[in-house]
Order: C-alpha cells, then structure tokens, then sequence
C-alpha cells in the first residue's frame, strides 16, 4: 500500500449522552474518572472532557436534533485496560450505584474483568490484561 501508515500516539472517545450529569456521575464516582474540562452554556454542563490515567473521555449532552429517542452505543464496547484489581474497581461501581452486566470473573482467554453499561447503553469493560 502507498503512503505511511498512521501512527496514533493517544486514542479518545467521545460520547453522546441524554442526560449528562447522571453520565458524569457514572464515570466519575462510579468508575473513578476525573473532569479535566468542562464547557458550559446558559449554566449548564454541554461538554465535559474526563481524564483516568492516560486515557480520556467526553462526555456531550445531547442536543436531541435527532431525536430523544434515538439508540446510543449500538455496536461498540470500549475497553478500560488497568493494572489495579478488578474486584476493588468492580465494588466501587457497585457501591456508587451501578449495576454490573458481568463479573468480576476472568474472561475466556484469561484477564480478570467486569462488563457494565453507561447510561446511554455504551458497553464497557473493565479489564486487567495481566491478572489470570
């Protein structure tokens, strides 16, 4: 193939979400994110960027142009890769009130990991890629 070949140094995600603060409320004190940047507009929270470690989320309220009812996170699970115990991160997402889909328990091929999803119906997993 011509050309080079693209040399990604970071990878962000950015989430549509319906009601933003029960979204920033999941991922920060459910999952231990923190809001490194937030864009308001007439008072209220429009865009809020959400920092772990090296990797980062957005977080954007919905404008409903598209309608309220339109499905959000069909066909994607995004993957939180960690060194830390999953059990530990999996109670701390209980206690803050989020329900697990799955685990903690290790998956197929090994990692210990949970599965859960936001409240827009993106699919996360939590996984430690070196704990069997």
């Amino acid at each position: 193939m011509p050309g080079t070949a693209i040399d990604v140094h970071e990878f962000n995600v950015s989430l549509t979400c319906s009601d933003i603060q029960k979204s920033i409320h999941f991922y920060t004190v459910g999952l231990g994110f923190e809001i490194v940047r937030k864009m308001e507009s007439d008072g209220k929270i429009q865009f809020v960027m959400l920092k772990a470690g090296s990797a980062m989320i957005g977080l954007g309220q919905d404008d409903f142009a598209k309608g309220k009812d339109r499905q959000k996170g069909i066909g994607i699970r995004v993957w939180l890769n960690t060194t830390q115990d999953v059990a530990a991160l999996a109670g701390r997402a209980t206690a803050a009130g989020l329900k697990l889909d799955e685990g903690p328990k290790p998956l197929p091929w090994g990692p210990m990991a949970f599965a859960l999803t936001d409240p827009d119906g993106f699919n996360l997993t939590v996984a430690n890629p070196m704990a069997h």
